[in-house]
């Protein structure tokens, strides 16, 4: 980056936000990408877009109380970050993990804006959650937490305000939970929160969408560039909703996944990942990736995360969490002719890996493009609450094509029209941007 005004926005970036690198990182990511846009539109500068995109619009910090099972009182943080609204109402999940602090929540708010730009639906950028883990609590426990979480969040929500959706450690039960709690306070029934279960609300197709629209997404990707997920080896990190269910579409799409992840290990089958197995495990009994080599004769678990990677494949597709692909891990995939990365999770892969990928000639997604399925499905799922309707699976999953299919072609004709073809990257970080500064700029210095 050599612009000298995008240089100074970065360093006061840096300045303020002291001790947070995962922010510096994405703001630094994005100013790269569209500093050609910045070098063509002096109106921007005039307007002082990039100082203005880079500050959320407020920040909410707040203690979350509750008491668990045996009667001690506990106390989290909770956290809302309204990032921007200048394409309409607020719009991002709650992550609820003990890795969270205001930095992730930052990051995360930040790249939802590009992310709900890019769907074309009418969703500005948001994001929140907790230092509160529910692994291990009981469902009373989790309950009371998020019952604490509501009373202090309902105020800075609603369905023309700001609609909070899942993330990682927030699906179907704690949303509800959450959802009831809204409710009782405010005596009213809205869409306010998305995700929900279908027999209140919620849309059918919710739960499968950012695995499914992570598959459109590179399906399109790898299509544009004469290529298939026909015959593919793929490897998937992680064996959440989102690993799960883009398993389940690469393998419709005529792929072999081989291997599959959560937080302590990973397993890999060289016959192709028995996704009947894998769904009893998570979904039914909530267990351990460890317990598939267990069930499934040939295949193999190992301790540890990162090894995921030194697995050939053609395709990676990392589901699990932020910056899980380092610049070495990077180096083994090329080196084991893996020819695309597509990302589920959000920022799983550093810059040094990113470096690596389009050094090399990978067909890379990134994240706000490629897995911005779960949000345009929250975004079907506050239409279907407006309109008193509920839409079909087939309605929703096609609509949901149509929108990564966009989503695509947005990133790919960006990226062309700014001399980067094949950058999908800048493609995204680019058209992303440009329909929100336009939206800013429209509205003036606010």
């Amino acid at each position: 980056m050599k612009n000298q005004y995008m240089l100074d926005v970065l360093e006061t970036v840096k300045k303020r936000n002291q001790g947070e690198p995962e922010f510096i990182q994405a703001v630094t990511e994005v100013f790269e990408t569209i500093e050609p846009v910045i070098e063509a539109r002096p109106d921007f500068v005039k307007a002082g877009i990039l100082e203005r995109i880079v500050e959320p619009e407020r920040q909410i910090i707040f203690r979350v109380p509750w008491v668990d099972d045996n009667g001690k009182v506990q106390v989290n943080r909770g956290y809302r970050v309204h990032f921007n609204s200048a394409i309409v109402q607020y719009k991002g999940g709650i992550r609820l993990h003990p890795s969270v602090y205001s930095g992730i929540i930052k990051v995360l708010g930040f790249e939802q804006i590009f992310k709900n730009s890019l769907t074309t639906l009418p969703m500005g950028g948001a994001k929140g959650g907790s230092d509160f883990d529910p692994k291990g609590k009981s469902d009373g426990e989790v309950m009371r937490f998020c019952q604490s979480f509501m009373t202090e969040l309902y105020r800075h929500i609603g369905a023309d305000c700001d609609v909070p959706a899942g993330d990682i450690g927030t699906g179907a039960r704690e949303i509800g939970y959450m959802f009831g709690q809204y409710k009782r306070l405010q005596n009213e029934f809205t869409g306010v929160l998305t995700g929900k279960g279908i027999p209140y609300g919620g849309s059918l197709a919710r739960t499968q969408a950012t695995g499914y629209g992570l598959c459109y997404f590179t399906d399109e990707m790898l299509k544009a560039n004469g290529k298939s997920f026909a015959g593919q080896t793929v490897v998937i990190s992680g064996s959440g909703n989102v690993a799960i269910y883009a398993c389940e579409k690469a393998t419709t799409l005529g792929a072999k996944v081989v291997a599959m992840s959560d937080s302590n290990g990973y397993i890999y089958d060289a016959d192709g990942i028995k996704l009947d197995v894998v769904k009893q495990i998570k979904e039914v009994e909530r267990g351990r990736i460890k317990e598939y080599a267990d069930r499934v004769p040939g295949s193999v678990y190992t301790e540890g995360c990162k090894g995921i990677w030194t697995i050939k494949c053609d395709i990676a597709l990392p589901c699990a969490t932020q910056n899980e692909i380092d610049g070495e891990s990077a180096e083994i995939l090329v080196k084991n002719g893996c020819y695309a990365v597509a990302e589920g999770a959000n920022m799983p892969s550093t810059p040094e890996a990113i470096n690596t990928y389009l050094a090399n000639g990978l067909l890379y997604g990134p994240a706000k493009a490629a897995n911005a399925g779960g949000v345009a499905t929250s975004g079907l799922e506050m239409s279907q609450n407006s309109q008193r309707l509920s839409w079909t699976f087939e309605e929703v999953d096609a609509k949901l094509h149509g929108i990564m299919k966009n989503i695509f072609a947005s990133c790919d004709n960006a990226a062309k029209t700014y001399g980067m073809e094949g950058n999908y990257m800048a493609g995204a970080n680019i058209a992303g941007f440009l329909k929100v500064a336009e939206a800013m700029k429209a509205q003036g210095c606010v």
